[in-house]
Parts: structure tokens; C-alpha cells; sequence
């Protein structure tokens, strides 16, 4: 399921270094892409956290395209466990972003 090849591509970006930007229209509630890597030993500014259902919380450290998603307040996509999905509709060539959450600018 891991489609993101066919849908992004990464760029400089205006919010900060390089971005994910989508290669075509992307549809509310599509699927974008899985963020990808070994599992996290300790936080870091690609570490994507993922809490399941049952509560046990575990990070993933980014190693594909995915991991240049940049932040933003107005967020067009969200992730659900590692899945990336688009949260609105987004145009040929736009930045896909998200929310980082309140303590982003902590982690580094």
C-alpha cells in the first residue's frame, strides 16, 4: 500500500527546507503515503510517535519522502498510526503539511 511514489515528490520549500508536494490533485481522505524507518530509540525531528488503541506508544524514526511533511496550523493531512491521508482536497504542486502538535519547537 505504499503509493506515495505516484503521488508526491519533495522540493524546496517556503515554510522550511525541503517539503512534500503533491505530483497531482489529491482527494479529501486519500491515502498519501506510510511514514517509513526502524523504530525510534529517543525523540528527534523525524521521529514520527504513534500511540495505539491500546496505548502502547512507540516512534518511528523517518527515512522515506514522507518525513518532509512541514508543519502548519492549517494542516491539509493527518496521520492515522503511520499512514499519511489528505484531510482536504490538494491542488497539482501543493505543499502537503501537518500538524506538529503544541511542543514541535522542543524536539531537535
Amino acid at each position: 500500500m505504499n503509493h506515495h511514489r505516484d503521488t508526491v515528490y519533495v522540493a524546496p520549500s517556503k515554510i522550511h527546507g525541503k517539503g512534500l508536494f503533491a505530483i497531482r490533485p489529491i482527494e479529501k481522505g486519500e491515502y498519501i503515503g506510510t511514514y517509513e524507518g526502524p523504530i525510534a530509540k529517543k525523540n528527534g525531528s523525524l521521529v514520527l510517535w504513534i500511540t495505539e488503541e491500546d496505548g502502547t506508544t512507540y516512534g518511528i524514526s523517518g527515512r522515506n519522502t514522507i518525513r518532509y511533511a512541514n508543519h502548519s496550523r492549517r494542516p491539509n493531512a493527518d496521520f492515522e498510526g503511520p499512514d499519511l491521508y489528505a484531510t482536504k482536497r490538494i491542488k497539482q504542486d501543493g505543499e502537503i503539511t501537518i500538524d506538529y502538535g503544541e511542543d514541535w519547537a522542543d524536539i531537535g
